[in-house]
């Protein structure tokens, strides 16, 4: 990792503005800093707000780990986690979580305790389940790529036994659906402010990655799809949604230029740019006001406040 120091000069110059609608969201004195450190690979940030604590998973150490606002310290939450990427928060209020180890998606409760949600389609194993929300009705999306049974380092070479999918559990009956079966290597996703778009990222996208925007059609499927954004030399991963449409995206692939975050207006343009020392694997939004942006990379979580709020 790229050796970094915090910018003592405000505005923080890694901080950019590729548009004139970005300045507004940036705030003069607040800069990057560096909340931890030590992870192999950083994923899927939530923010409990009840406990004023960042969840985020450390893939290959198979484990999660938390981050104190009030101490700034950094502890372990769950080892073995079963080697969980993406994490989310369901509308009670409880973790959810995608693991590639067990192949499942899983609520911890109250208590502790593990309830597994989904773990095979039609008698068949899912793949690595990767990035997860929650609508605002209570069902569960997620995506389920094979990446995770690519290798021992996050997660075990295992065959696979379905498509790549875009799943929905349905809050009632618990019974999933695949509502995408023809994105390639999907990955991250999030919902519009008013839940009428899912966008998905296509990570395995020919000749270039992109994200692609789906309508959502009566709350339990999506309809048609358009591509967003096309990534070019970029990798998007993890992403949110502020309360104005705006998509920031994890983005990045080893290059200076690259490394960090992306900022999309609702249209798709670019409008601002976070630099970071490393490629951004997922973001999410917290803090009291949610106007803290949480990024999880490679070895190192960030945060930065913005002028915005994430979108509930």
């Amino acid at each position: 990792m790229t050796r970094w120091l915090p910018s003592e000069i405000y505005p923080d110059p890694a901080i950019e503005i590729l548009d004139k609608r970005f300045a507004s969201y940036r705030l003069m004195n607040a800069g990057i800093e560096r909340l931890a450190s030590g992870t192999r690979w950083g994923e899927g940030p939530v923010w409990f707000g009840d406990c004023r604590s960042l969840f985020w998973s450390d893939i290959p150490n198979n484990r999660i780990l938390r981050w104190d606002e009030a101490s700034g310290r950094t502890s372990v939450f769950r080892s073995p986690s079963g080697f969980a990427n993406g994490n989310t928060r369901d509308r009670s209020g409880r973790l959810v979580t995608c693991e590639h180890g067990g192949r499942r998606v899983t609520r911890t409760e109250y208590d502790g305790s593990i309830t597994v949600l989904l773990d095979r389609w039609n008698g068949k194993r899912l793949n690595s389940p990767n990035d997860v929300v929650v609508k605002s009705d209570g069902s569960i999306w997620f995506t389920d790529p094979p990446f995770g049974l690519q290798t021992h380092y996050e997660g075990a070479v295992e065959a696979q036994e379905l498509p790549a999918c875009v799943y929905r559990i349905d809050p009632h009956s618990g019974q999933a659906s695949v509502v995408a079966d023809d994105v390639l290597g999907p990955n991250g996703l999030c919902f519009s402010p008013d839940e009428r778009v899912l966008h998905v990222v296509e990570s395995r996208g020919e000749p270039s990655r992109k994200i692609r925007s789906f309508d959502v059609v009566g709350d339990v499927r999506l309809g048609g799809s358009r591509v967003l954004i096309d990534a070019g030399p970029g990798t998007p991963d993890g992403m949110r949604c502020d309360v104005d449409g705006n998509l920031w995206v994890g983005w990045g692939m080893g290059d200076p230029a690259l490394d960090g975050v992306m900022v999309f207006e609702p249209g798709g343009s670019p409008i601002g740019r976070i630099g970071l020392p490393e490629r951004c694997a997922n973001l999410c939004f917290g803090g009291r006001h949610r106007n803290r942006l949480f990024m999880a990379c490679g070895h190192g979580l960030y945060a930065v406040f913005v002028n915005s709020q994430g979108a509930t």
